[in-house]
Formats: C-alpha cells, structure tokens, sequence
C-alpha cells in the first residue's frame, strides 16, 4: 500500500547532513513507491518546507535532526525521530521503523520515544548540539571581522575611530564574541524548555562571560537554567485564572533566580578557573603536548564524519576560539578536510579498483572535502567501514598533529580553503597547506592499497 510521508532533517552545522539524509529518505521512499516531501533546516534556514495541507495528509512523520525543533505543527500525527546519521545510514531500516511505530505526538509532551532504540540521540547531546548550532554563526561572523581587522596590522585595532577598531569591535567582545556564550547557553535552555528557558540560559551565558567561565560555563549556565525553568514549568501549579503568569512571570523570575545565585556563588568561580587552567595549557604547550593534542582532535573529527565523536572534537574548537586559542580549531578543520579529500584521491590513484560511479562519487567528495564538509567521505563509508574509517582516522590524525607542530591557527571555525581567500583568517598557510595535503596522501593511499581489487570483492 502507497503511504504519504512528511519529513524533516536537521543538524548543527547544517551543511551537508540535512541535505544528504534527504536525499537518501526520498530515493528509498521513491524505490517503495511512497510519496514523500523532506523540509531540511541547514545553515540558511528551512528549504522545502512542509504546508499545513500535506502535514495533516501525511500517514507518519519523520524527523531526523541532531538539534530540538518545535514539533507542534504535529500534534495529533503518527511521529518517529532519528537522526540524521541513521535516516543516511540505515535509511531502509529506519523507513521501517517509522511506520511501524504507533506513536502519537503530543504538542505537549516532552519527549516522543524512538522505536529504533539506538537511533535517536541521547538528550543532553541534542540540546548542547541546539545551542552550538545557533552559536556558530556568531563565531564565524566574529572570526572572519577580527581577522579583517589585522589586515590594517596586528596592533592597528588598538587606535580609536579607525576601521581596524570597528572590526575588531563588531566581532570582538563588544560584539559577536561577546554573544557567544550568552546565545550558547540560552539555546542550551531553549533546547531544553522551550521559550521559557530562554531568560534564564542567556542570563546565565551573560554571568558566565562575566565571570570568565567561557563556553564551559555557557554550557553549564544552559543547562542549570534549562532545567529549572522546566522543573518549575512542570512543578508549580497556580490556579486556572493565573496559569496565564506561569511562562510570562513565574517561571522566569524564578528559574533566572535559580540559575544565577547558582553562577555566582557556587559554578562561577570553579569552571573560571578551570576555563584559565585550560586556557594557560593551551598558550604553554610544549611541540610534544601540542601534538599529541592534534591528533587525539584529528582522529576525533575523522570517526564517524560528523556524528557525536566529530562534534565534540568541534565544539571543543569552537569554544576555544572566544578565547583567543586558535591553535586547536585550525588542526581541527585541517583533520575535517581530510575524509572527504582522501577518498576522492583514493579514486584516482586507485581507478581499477571502483567503479565509474564511485569514482564519480569521489570526484564530488573531494570538492566537499575542499569545503570542510567531510561527510562526502559517508558513501564510501558505509560501503566499507572496516577499511575506510582507520584511513580517514589515520589521515586525520596526521593532519591535526602536523598543523598543531607547524603553530598553525584559524580564525574562522567554517569555510575549508575558502577562508585562505581571507587575509589573516589563517595563520602559516603555507604549512597548513602541507598538513592539510599530507593527511590527504596518507588516508587516499592507506584505503587505495586496503581496499582489494573489484573481482575479490564481488567473488
């Protein structure tokens, strides 16, 4: 029997996932002979978006995102959530999954239950995904300002009225940066609470900065304000004529209260001093630590190509950055590059061993793989993940230790060899050219020379 399904897809980053995951859940839908409309929320906001008339005629909904989105717009309809790595991955499976499911969102309800089990991914990361997701166009923005403003010279920011000084006040701690942690932690909250843990998160963001907790503190601000504002959205119950003060009164007043005496007199001090602890590591670090670091952050990025393992890895980058540590989010997107590239090079070098359409798949990765987007390594992948992932990890690691060696650092936590066509985005291009080409070499050639010849792999 036809089925009618109504999907989205969402990730932090919102680059390549969302849209990849689309594609797979319509080509397995079209091979069903399903009809199917995915509405995906990436970096430039929704695309495709679902109407009103094709939700309410749509026998199940799929939502397969890494980050919390407002689901009201279903209420009342048969509702599966998953990931964007298992709609790509296991996208028949998961298809399955979904319509066997018998679960009836409620606008309500906080949570809706996966039958997949494993597949939907665990609270405390989506709503930390949330907050980073909304963060990152602020560190991007940020990045690439400050660094415009040294093409005038490093120290040209320091004289007032001039151009170099608005930059640097545009994306410095007068403004981009200094929204950073605030924003993390309010969508942090946001993720968690909806529109009532908004006040408190952004308060808490604000008393992190203030206190110089940094995004360790912004994340704990998020959560500590996300939770008390639904502890007492669920807990405190007024009479019916005063519901109406609960979201607009009650609960702000009192979680911001929570959250903030919370900052001040007991997280504050502790996650500051271990922010300028991690700070002052990071500024001292011997060629061996610095390493070693490289490519601990190298392999991470190149695991599971923009699963949980990888975003770690970048969140870790990205948070560093509002602390003027550079270092570690340029070996980061140097290891980023590396799977998608790698692959593409394997095709070439090893022709006889793919088919025309995986080298015409490797020839798109490698142009993926130029823009940091390193889930172009994923087709290949899930086809062979037993060889592939040593040799992205491998080329990752050596690319993240390299750029760490060569003192290499980046502005900009997005972008790929793009943001070499801005002026100081990067620092040492030239050796971060040759991490970022070494790391390539060696995952292209470790997964030419693994992977067996086409006659022993179909035998």
């Amino acid at each position: 029997m036809s089925k009618r399904i109504v999907a989205i897809t969402a990730c932090p980053t919102g680059v390549a996932h969302p849209f990849m995951a689309a594609e797979a859940l319509e080509e397995e839908a079209k091979k069903r002979g399903y009809w199917i409309k995915v509405e995906t929320r990436g970096s430039v906001g929704a695309k495709n978006a679902l109407t009103t008339e094709e939700i309410a005629q749509a026998d199940i909904v799929i939502i397969a995102a890494d980050i919390e989105l407002d689901l009201s717009r279903f209420a009342g309809k048969k509702l599966y959530k998953t990931s964007t790595g298992a709609a790509l991955k296991k996208t028949a499976q998961e298809i399955d999954h979904a319509l066997t499911t018998q679960t009836v969102f409620k606008s309500n309800s906080a949570t809706t239950q996966s039958h997949s089990g494993k597949a939907e991914l665990p609270g405390v990361y989506k709503h930390l995904m949330t907050g980073v997701s909304h963060m990152l166009p602020l560190v991007v923005a940020g990045g690439l300002c400050i660094a415009l403003s040294f093409v005038f010279g490093i120290t040209a920011f320091k004289e007032p009225g001039t151009l170099a000084a608005a930059l640097m006040q545009i994306g410095g701690g007068a403004g981009a940066f200094g929204l950073m942690v605030p924003i993390l932690a309010g969508f942090i909250a946001f993720s968690i609470a909806d529109r009532p843990g908004l006040a408190p998160g952004l308060i808490g963001g604000m008393l992190a900065t203030s206190a110089g907790a940094g995004f360790l503190g912004g994340i704990v601000a998020g959560f500590i304000g996300g939770y008390s504002a639904k502890f007492v959205a669920d807990n405190v119950k007024l009479p019916q004529t005063m519901e109406a003060l609960k979201p607009i009164l009650i609960i702000p007043l009192i979680s911001s209260l929570v959250t903030g005496l919370i900052m001040i007199y007991v997280v504050g001090g502790p996650v500051a001093a271990a922010m300028a602890g991690l700070t002052h590591f990071l500024a001292g670090m011997t060629s061996a630590n610095a390493v070693l670091l490289g490519v601990i952050l190298g392999a991470m990025q190149c695991f599971d190509l923009g699963g949980p393992v990888n975003k770690a890895a970048y969140t870790f980058g990205v948070g560093l950055l509002a602390s003027q540590s550079y270092l570690p989010m340029a070996a980061i997107m140097a290891a980023g590059m590396v799977p998608a590239l790698g692959m593409g090079v394997a095709t070439f070098v090893a022709r006889d061993k793919f088919t025309e359409a995986e080298r015409e798949a490797g020839k798109a990765s490698f142009v993926l793989g130029l823009c940091f987007i390193s889930e172009g390594a994923i087709p290949f992948a899930a086809r062979d993940p037993m060889r592939v992932i040593p040799s992205t990890m491998a080329g990752g690691a050596l690319a993240g230790a390299l750029s760490m060696l060569f003192g290499c650092t980046l502005m900009a936590p997005h972008g790929g060899l793009f943001v070499l066509a801005i002026p100081n985005a990067v620092g040492h291009v030239g050796m971060y050219l040759i991490a970022i080409a070494a790391g390539t070499a060696l995952t292209g050639l470790m997964y030419a020379v693994l992977k067996p010849a086409m006659e022993v792999q179909e035998a």
